[in-house]
């Protein structure tokens, strides 16, 4: 055959950016006709100001097909070197039930829900968060938990400022125990600097309370080893006026008597070891428990028991006023994303369990470490702790790096704590033979496996003994089967919503498609088991794909270093404000305090600011909801010595590319303030700006939005920070690992060194398969998406901001305030109608009261976009109904929305509608219909009554 292809030809590169992005050539012609352009050029011109525009081409590696993104992947797995890690200090090696991997950590249906605001279809994870709660109140003998912290470290810093809130005439010293996990301690250390409080770290079990202490933590059982009995301390520290945090190991706490018995105020931790793998790091759900007089107090979420308009219990987020959205400034917390997807897992893995399963895995561990130390005795090795669980403390002067090495060549990682000393910390996975491979290490003789059973140390003094009982909530106790397990995953998932099931249009929150080729490696042995202190030779693969990605998103964004430390978009915030001010103190500017953050921006901003020790100043929009550049300009002369920051979205909140922006960064710099760009809109701008090359000094950057790490039902979030050459000396760094960040930084936002490390190959696997081309057409596509729905719909909802031509950027804002006023139908009941239709809801009454802001993303297809635009259009001739008093105002199927099965089967129908157009409004849905579990949930109800563990179920019958 003539002119037969090349095999370079055939390589089809392109594959994968075609299954990104959900439209093609033909249907994007359509969208573009529909909007009023020729081209997605024109629209790019009409939408995106020139004055921003980048037209030099991303230096990123050429698009990999899937094949060779795996293949690649493959070969970064196998530079890690996987030795089996006892290093213990809050992350161990843990077995993760099949079951639990398959249905849930690997499953779309789990990985890509979103926060659930919505309960209604949410009623699946929050039925798991409960079960969470339930496990973590339990185990501490707390009354309250919350719905999950980013880690235990972060978990500690908000305990200290949880405790200065209920202390608030109370002095500034946290007293921190010495034997506290190093990583624990640093976080501390820089969460207090700029909050003004002062951490000393001591011993306060032999020493006295400094003067103006308000709070001590300790740690059960401490990092050494050790399991104490601290209730005289307890009391000692209540009746100095001060309270006490413990950050406890949940498997331990099945043994040992809980913090709360003692008498702690506050416990805090990682459920890692609940199945979760180390994942060098992270992501990891931490948690955080009190008494319920604090629960006002308790920072993130908070899943409680309510009910719906017919009675039944539901869940939903308890005390939401809490939300930094609403409380900005005033906020207690700039947590905003938590770690849903490894609290459901860590809560699963004790519902398979259950408590006697629990019990029995504690009791092996900490069998196999009265083995272990009994043997090393009788070697000669000194053991320090004679109390323990599951971790030994040894005294080898002069020996410890040797000894290391040596059990590095056996196949073991140990805690090598100073030249002296080494730790050992043995977990889930060790065996006997674990065991005696540990002690030919130490010269001991192991060959009488009986012998050394029955001269076995006992680790738990008799008095800490834990005597109460916990987990007995039938949920605890009926899923032991697979197969029983199997069908409980499934049940709660078939009641949510997630990004398999429809598109989820959430403004601000870029629901994208989290590709199955990119989610591949995260549960691989070589990423998933490795500890993030383990010796960084073990981790060459991992570090290498950490360097390309920090690289690569530099490049993206147009700084000149990243950080990916931050475990959050809220610890990324914090990190970002950390360095300008380490930039502003290092230039003797120690005044500059002074945060300017527009009256548009998401809550976080004010509350990380405040949190950094900022003072914030609120900057006025104008009627089109940009930055108000007259009132900036006001605010920058009347604080100009003391201004330190302008936190901007951009893309703004309300969707909207600034034509000012240039002029606003340079407003801020003139009068000596550096410029912090919230990158949670950077899916708008890759390919086509970058931030640092339009006047922005540091973002963060939302790999949990732009770069398709799953939202995974309200976390993990992954925030790293980019910064301009100047920032650089002020990144994060770490103790442990002085290789994470520079020996000049403001110390460790969390507890692992690169943060949430082990989810990194989602990220590093998009830009590899998109290449820079892909890039930027997925940030046309988004865009042009956006002004699709916006055409689409503007008939019927009007769009309230646009840009000087009419466009918006990759969302847009639509103003039901109107509609209300005339016909009392809000934005609310838009949201549980689309249920109704099978849809989550668009963002709701954010940035501004009574709208809906809705982002469609670039992995939708026209058919789906043309599905939600037919739900709208169908909805809004429903509230037309209710206009013309077709409807009763008070009986449509708006107000009433949304509507189980069990409410259109159950006894008469007596409303003014049908049951056919309460279930079956387009005719699409008699095909495939999304049944929501309960109606429309009572949220006052479940404040008033708030129950945030699972409840006995005749208290649940009787409601």
């Amino acid at each position: 055959m003539a002119n037969q292809p090349t095999l370079d030809e055939l390589e089809d590169r392109g594959a994968f950016v075609r299954r990104h992005i959900g439209s093609d050539d033909a249907t994007r012609a359509q969208m573009l006709a529909t909007i009023g352009v020729a081209s997605t050029a024109e629209l790019l011109d009409q939408a995106v100001p020139a004055g921003i525009r980048d037209h030099d081409e991303l230096s990123l590696p050429l698009a990999a097909t899937e094949t060779e993104v795996l293949a690649d992947l493959r070969r970064l797995a196998d530079r890690n070197r996987l030795v089996k890690s006892l290093i213990g200090i809050g992350y161990y090696g843990t077995i993760t039930p099949q079951v639990l991997q398959r249905n849930v950590l690997e499953n779309p249906g789990w990985y890509t829900a979103y926060t659930p605001y919505q309960p209604e279809i949410s009623q699946g994870r929050l039925e798991a968060l409960l079960n969470f709660q339930t496990v973590v109140s339990d185990l501490t003998g707390m009354e309250l938990a919350n719905a999950s912290l980013l880690d235990e470290a972060t978990a500690a810093a908000e305990a200290m400022t949880l405790c200065k809130r209920s202390l608030r005439d109370s002095g500034d010293v946290f007293l921190v125990s010495e034997d506290c996990h190093p990583q624990t301690i640093a976080v501390v250390k820089t969460r207090a600097q700029p909050l003004g409080l002062h951490v000393v770290v001591a011993d306060p079990r032999t020493e006295d309370l400094p003067e103006g202490t308000f709070g001590v933590l300790l740690q059960q059982p401490s990092s050494s080893g050790v399991v104490h009995d601290d209730r005289d301390l307890i009391t000692r520290v209540h009746d100095a006026g001060a309270m006490v945090v413990v950050a406890a190991d949940l498997l331990a706490l099945t043994l040992v008597t809980p913090p709360g018995e003692m008498g702690a105020d506050v416990v805090v931790g990682s459920t890692q070891r609940f199945g979760v793998p180390m994942m060098f790091g992270g992501p990891h759900a931490g948690y955080i428990a009190t008494d319920e007089a604090a629960k006002r107090g308790l920072p993130g979420r908070l899943v409680g028991v309510s009910v719906d308009r017919a009675g039944r219990p539901a869940y939903r987020l308890a005390l939401q006023t809490r939300e930094q959205h609403i409380r900005r400034e005033k906020a207690t917390s700039n947590i905003c994303t938590s770690q849903v997807l490894l609290a459901v897992m860590a809560g699963l893995y004790a519902t398979y369990h259950g408590p006697e399963g629990l019990t029995r895995i504690a009791q092996r561990v900490n069998r196999l470490t009265g083995i272990l130390a009994a043997g090393l005795q009788q070697a000669g090795v000194e053991v320090t702790n004679t109390s323990f669980f599951d971790t030994l403390t040894l005294a080898v002067p002069g020996r410890a790096g040797q000894l290391a090495d040596a059990a590095v060549q056996a196949g073991y990682n140990l805690r090598r704590v100073d030249d002296d000393t080494l730790g050992v910390s043995l977990d889930e996975t060790v065996t006997f033979a674990d065991v005696a491979a540990l002690l030919e290490v130490f010269g001991a003789d192991a060959s009488d496996r009986a012998g050394l059973e029955s001269a076995a140390m006992v680790g738990i003094p008799a008095d800490l003994e834990r005597t109460s009982t916990f987990l007995e909530h039938p949920v605890f106790h009926r899923y032991r089967s697979e197969t029983e397990m199997m069908r409980y995953l499934r049940k709660l998932a078939h009641k949510d919503v997630a990004l398999d099931r429809s598109m989820i249009p959430l403004g601000s929150c870029t629901m994208k498609l989290n590709a199955a080729v990119e989610m591949a490696s995260v549960t691989w042995p070589e990423f998933a088991d490795l500890h993030p202190f383990a010796p960084l030779d073990q981790a060459g693969g991992t570090l290498e794909l950490i360097a390309d990605l920090e690289r690569w998103l530099a490049e993206v964004t147009g700084y000149e270093a990243v950080s990916m430390q931050p475990n959050a978009g809220s610890q990324g915030e914090y990190a970002g404000l950390l360095a300008i001010t380490g930039y502003h103190r290092s230039r003797g500017d120690d005044q500059r305090d002074v945060c300017l953050i527009p009256a548009s921006a998401h809550g976080t901003n004010a509350a990380s600011a405040v949190m950094a020790g900022m003072r914030v100043i609120v900057v006025k929009c104008d009627e089109d909801g940009n930055v108000d550049v007259e009132d900036l300009r006001r605010l920058v002369d009347e604080h100009a010595d003391r201004l330190s920051a302008l936190m901007v979205t951009y893309p703004s909140t309300h969707g909207v590319f600034e034509e000012a922006i240039r002029e606003i960064c340079g407003l801020v710099h003139d009068h000596g303030g550096q410029v912090y760009l919230d990158g949670a809109n950077l899916n708008a701008l890759v390919g086509l700006a970058r931030p640092g090359r339009f006047g922005s000094d540091v973002s963060h950057l939302n790999l949990h939005k732009t770069f398709c790490i799953p939202h995974g039902g309200g976390g993990p979030g992954v925030g790293p920070i980019g910064v301009r050459e100047h920032l650089k000396p002020f990144l994060p760094n770490h103790p442990l690992v002085p290789e994470a960040g520079p020996a000049t930084g403001p110390g460790p936002v969390a507890a692992a060194p690169w943060g949430s490390a082990g989810v990194l190959q989602i990220s590093w696997a998009y830009i590899r398969l998109m290449g820079a081309p892909g890039m930027r057409a997925a940030t046309e596509a988004a865009i042009l998406h956006a002004n699709y729905l916006a055409a689409a719909m503007a008939g019927d909802y009007p769009v309230l901001y646009a840009g000087e031509h009419g466009r918006v950027a990759h969302e847009c804002i639509i103003d039901i305030r109107q509609l209300a006023a005339s016909t009392g139908i809000d934005n609310e009941d838009i949201a549980k109608r689309l249920i109704d239709y099978g849809f989550h809801a668009p963002t709701m009454s954010f940035p501004v009261p009574g709208t809906l802001m809705i982002e469609p993303t670039e992995s939708e297809s026209k058919a789906e976009l043309d599905r939600f635009v037919a739900a709208m259009k169908a909805i809004r001739a429903e509230i037309d109904r209710v206009a013309s008093g077709e409807w009763p105002a008070d009986d449509n199927p708006l107000v009433n929305a949304p509507h189980p099965a069990v409410d259109l089967l159950d006894g008469e129908w007596s409303h003014a509608y049908s049951q056919q157009e309460a279930a079956y409004p387009v005719a699409s849905l008699r095909d495939d219909k999304y049944w929501v579990p309960v109606s429309r949930i009572d949220n006052a109800y479940g404040d008033r009554h708030l129950v945030c563990a699972c409840p006995p179920i005749e208290d649940l019958a009787e409601n």
